[in-house]
């Protein structure tokens, strides 16, 4: 079994305060932590008005938050997964995340799907999560609207992860009364669908007029919550480190029932961006009526 971490902390544009980072770390590690998530953009915060202000935040890989989570994981010997607006060598600035074991870099992931106003700050990356094994399990790292893809979940469970870690910054968006936010169900189901556990660190503290759903959580590979999340239905987010046990091997096991495979059962020629030479609209329509429903979704 390995113990993990979901740390929601406060952060601020224009700060680059690691307190609330030091103090989160520090907690989860002595409480036994093997693996430590922290939110996206950790330190530098999220709501930035314009390009200018993000690449002024941007930080390269021998800045000083990298330099910090590198000594903190030699220090307290756990893995760190940590997001922070990164100036990349060629000069584009990226929203990444970085995977730290024994004061090393192990991965350095940067996000493929931007959300909302990313794309007028950001340079997309355009490589697979990476997976890397570590002491708490194999690892993948994605950041937050990347999970909502289902394609690069498979992507990363085909490479063999066990856990993905998630740094995230969720906005509280409108939803109806009483229904949880709809990013956790996202969480759930793609832990569930691909059999992997999910490790999500979601942020606190008002920003810029953006309030956050507090959602930091620890999934099973079987898409039920083991911790969170961290925030009550109603309740404004606030700091919080979440703890959990997994067992990283049961995420191997791809099996649904004695009969079906999360990944075995897949029909990818289906699936190509092309239909099959012998699918027509109008076919769609006739089937989808010869079973008593519409041609809907």
């Amino acid at each position: 079994m390995v113990t993990v971490a979901a740390c929601q902390i406060p952060v601020r544009i224009g700060a680059g305060d690691h307190d609330p980072l030091v103090a989160a770390v520090r907690e989860a590690a002595g409480r036994g932590a093997q693996l430590i998530v922290l939110p996206e953009l950790a330190v530098c915060g999220y709501v930035f008005r314009d390009a200018a202000e993000a690449r002024a935040a941007a930080q390269d890989m021998a800045g000083p938050t990298v330099a910090l989570l590198r000594e903190l994981s030699r220090e307290l010997g756990c893995v760190l997964v940590c997001g922070l607006a990164e100036a990349g060598e060629d000069g584009a600035v990226h929203n990444s995340a970085v995977l730290v074991e024994d004061g090393e870099v192990r991965l350095r992931y940067r996000k493929a799907h931007l959300w909302d106003r990313e794309a007028e700050l950001f340079v997309p990356g355009d490589a697979p999560p990476p997976v890397v094994d570590t002491a708490a399990g194999r690892v993948a790292v994605m950041i937050c609207y990347d999970l909502e893809f289902p394609e690069w979940v498979r992507l990363a469970a085909q490479a063999g992860a066990e856990i993905v870690a998630v740094p995230v910054n969720w906005p509280l968006l409108p939803r109806p009364a009483g229904e949880p936010a709809l990013e956790v169900i996202k969480a759930q189901a793609a832990a569930g669908t691909y059999r992997v556990h999910v490790v999500v660190a979601d942020r606190c503290g008002r920003e810029r007029g953006v309030d956050w759903i507090g959602g930091s959580l620890v999934c099973a590979s079987t898409g039920y919550l083991l911790a969170g999340p961290a925030t009550p239905e109603g309740a404004v987010a606030a700091p919080a480190v979440l703890m959990a046990e997994l067992d990283p091997t049961a995420a191997r096991d791809k099996a649904i029932g004695p009969r079906n495979d999360a990944l075995g059962d897949r029909r990818p020629g289906l699936y190509a961006e092309q239909p099959p030479a012998n699918f027509t609209p109008e076919r769609l329509t006739q089937d989808a009526c010869r079973c008593g429903r519409g041609a809907g979704r």
